[in-house]
């Protein structure tokens, strides 16, 4: 086993988490002068130790225009975030604790702004300057329609290599690992000569691939990541509670275990570009997807704030993030009490995951099913065995989980 498949993360968005300027410019910290706010999510790694998490996967901390996925120097920490010396004191604080760091590469395109974008426009398609980017009729092409992001053409032999350097760079100063952001948008095969350049230095570096549909297995297979995101079962979970169809669950989870024989698919209810669980669902729905997430195979991941039942609404629209993305109070004690039951829930069943390693690869199977009652039999070895119910029944939300000889070992309403 690799040390991702002994990791449960918790993913933050550091922009946001900290109370960072929306917008570099916008006070003078966020233009050139560096403002330490990283050093804020050092005090919270005991809370996310506490929850039982030993992984931090932290979003965009390069220096960008707004929002972190519009870069413009992927060798410099974001002046609203702080310096190098700042990240490095984040990755020494995890170490010291056990936490894994995993970095969000954003790759696959750069702001518009970026030095390189525009030494390419001006030099024209064709041109040695403006191979670097990718052009539509004679024109850069913008990601999913996006004016202000230009795609990089990772096709490029020149281009692959300068990702790779970037990549080993900053696993040569203390990251674990890399989230590679729209890994899809160009196709697996351009991340093979990047990732075989980044394993020949560092062959323990853990990649996941962002993939939101398609064929995950071939993906992975073909790109050399380890593991992609799970979005299948992702939208399945919340689904299935909204309209009672624990159907739609069941069959996710049949295709979630075929994808087991193949990699170990990276997990979550939450993450920076989705609405809240506990907003789709409910705080009660929300701990039943967590029970699922916690009792099935996968490297699972925890977004800041499910563990506290925030609420949020992602909207299609500028700012349409913000709710999902909120800042944190300064440290964990001020965080308001209505969060506790929901965090205690959380603490219980990553607790219970860890005492059972072997649920990273369990295969599940159909006890009992119907629109509003479920349960599945998670297995490692046949002494490996947990069952799971989820109980929709009457309005309510339930969960229950008992060991191989059918006694509850854990509960929820």
């Amino acid at each position: 086993m690799t040390w991702a498949e002994h990791a449960i993360f918790w993913h933050v968005y550091p922009l946001g988490f900290t109370g960072a300027p929306q917008r570099a410019g916008q006070t003078p910290d966020a233009g050139g002068t560096p403002y330490p706010r990283l050093r804020q999510l050092v005090d919270w790694l005991d809370y996310a130790v506490g929850l039982g998490l030993n992984g931090l996967l932290l979003g965009p901390v390069f220096a960008s225009v707004s929002h972190g996925y519009d870069t413009l120097d992927h060798e410099r920490v974001d002046p609203r975030l702080g310096t190098q010396d700042d990240l490095a004191a984040l990755a020494a604080a995890c170490r010291e604790r056990g936490v894994r760091l995993v970095l969000d590469g954003v790759f696959n395109h750069l702001s518009a702004d970026h030095p390189l974008v525009r030494r390419a426009v001006a030099a024209g398609p064709g041109t040695d300057e403006g191979r670097w980017i990718r052009w539509v009729d004679g024109y850069p092409r913008w990601f999913e329609g996006h004016p202000g992001l230009v795609e990089l053409d990772l096709a490029q032999p020149v281009v692959a290599s300068r990702v790779a350097e970037v990549m080993t760079h900053w696993l040569d100063r203390g990251a674990d690992g890399w989230r590679l952001d729209a890994a899809y948008a160009q196709g697996a095969q351009v991340w093979r000569p990047v990732l075989d350049q980044v394993r020949a230095a560092h062959p323990d570096a853990w990649v996941v691939g962002e993939v939101i549909h398609g064929d995950y297995a071939g993906f992975v297979r073909d790109s050399g990541v380890d593991t992609v995101t799970q979005y299948e079962l992702w939208k399945a979970t919340w689904s299935s509670l909204v309209d009672g169809n624990l159907y739609e669950l069941d069959h996710a989870l049949g295709r979630h275990a075929a994808l087991l024989d193949t990699f170990v698919p990276q997990t979550f209810v939450g993450n920076h570009d989705v609405t809240r669980i506990a907003s789709r669902v409910g705080k009660d729905g929300a701990v039943l997807a967590l029970t699922m997430l916690m009792t099935v195979g996968g490297v699972p991941s925890v977004y800041y704030g499910d563990d506290q039942g925030f609420e949020g609404v992602k909207e299609e629209r500028e700012g349409g993030d913000d709710a999902v993305r909120p800042s944190f109070p300064g440290t964990p004690g001020e965080l308001a009490s209505w969060g506790e039951p929901v965090s205690r829930a959380h603490v219980e069943l990553v607790g219970l995951r860890r005492r059972h390693p072997w649920l990273v690869r369990a295969r599940t199977e159909a006890v009992t099913l119907s629109n509003d009652h479920y349960v599945y039999r998670a297995t490692g070895t046949p002494e490996e065995v947990l069952e799971v119910e989820l109980d929709l029944r009457g309005g309510g939300h339930r969960a229950r989980v008992r060991d191989g000889a059918g006694q509850a070992i854990w509960s929820w309403g």
